[in-house]
């Protein structure tokens, strides 16, 4: 009998616990001994995922946001358990790349239809350790905006809390001073948000970031986008959806293995959307670093 942990974050903006017994019953009529734990603090998913590994899991899955779901998956890095997805959170940028199903119990349903995809991670050594990334971490704008939406709010309005963040602020934009470092080849930029990107899509599937960028090639790519008024703004969100060339006046791309920003004066970090500290960071990518059930084409 196939086992799953499923992982659930009550604080999430869309995991009630009705949901959760859905899920559960999912897992239980097609046969799968489920156990279901929840987190109750920063840190318990990494930890549960990885008693999950411990106690002998088939599968570890996560129903909650990209937070929860890449604490869980730093414990899997390096192991053959794959990882579920189940989102529950506000932006289920990872689900939305992979083309997970919103809807929970469509979820869990992909998951036992799943087939094991290798993919990359990005990871950032932070003060208190490792940290990794799936889809994106961010200096600059977005990690502002992530940092602003109260949690009251995500609960509530789901991703449109990030729009309303957004719009409120969007005219505190401006760029600052970046030192990029990718491969040992070194740059200069102004930039208000510079992107590091493991995944292709930052509102799946409307907003894409480039059209070569692959969760499974090796290679980070870089974003770096510059505004510094409303309407500079919505230039530059306008090139990056409409997939404008390298050397856009607004828009700018590098990729490299190892990408090190540093910046004046300091800027916020998010990974995945959620607060990393700040500027100066490293990141690296973790070939074939986890093994994740996707539906087919996700």
């Amino acid at each position: 009998m196939a086992r799953v942990l499923v992982i659930t974050n009550p604080a999430a903006a869309r995991t009630q616990a009705q949901a959760v017994r859905a899920i559960e019953e999912v897992f239980r009529q097609a046969g799968w001994q489920a156990e279901v734990l929840a987190t109750g603090g920063p840190g318990d998913a990494r930890r549960l995922a990885a008693y999950g590994v411990a106690s002998g899991a088939d599968v570890v899955a996560v129903f909650g946001g990209d937070g929860t779901t890449m604490q869980a998956a730093a414990a899997l890095v390096g192991t053959e358990v794959p990882l579920g997805v189940i989102p529950g959170g506000t932006g289920n940028l990872l689900a939305g790349n992979l083309r997970v199903p919103a809807h929970p119990v469509r979820a869990a349903r992909a998951v036992l239809r799943g087939r094991p995809r290798v993919l990359d991670l990005g990871a950032v050594e932070r003060e208190d350790g490792l940290h990794y990334f799936a889809v994106a971490c961010g200096a600059g704008y977005d990690a502002k905006v992530m940092a602003g939406t109260p949690s009251s709010d995500k609960q509530k309005w789901g991703f449109l809390a990030y729009v309303a963040t957004t719009l409120r602020h969007i005219g505190e934009v401006k760029s600052a001073r970046h030192h990029l470092v990718v491969d040992g080849r070194e740059y200069d930029a102004d930039a208000a948000m510079i992107l590091v990107a493991n995944c292709q899509e930052v509102i799946p599937p409307l907003v894409k970031l480039g059209p070569n960028i692959r969760p499974d090639d090796g290679i980070l790519d870089v974003v770096v986008v510059r505004a510094d008024s409303f309407w500079e703004s919505v230039q530059a969100v306008w090139h990056i959806v409409r997939g404008e060339p390298v050397g856009d006046a607004f828009v700018a791309y590098t990729r490299g293995q190892e990408i090190r920003i540093a910046s004046e004066p300091v800027q916020p970090l998010e990974l995945d959307g959620d607060a990393a500290g700040a500027t100066p960071f490293t990141a690296r990518v973790v070939p074939g670093a986890i093994r994740i059930l996707a539906p087919d084409g996700g």
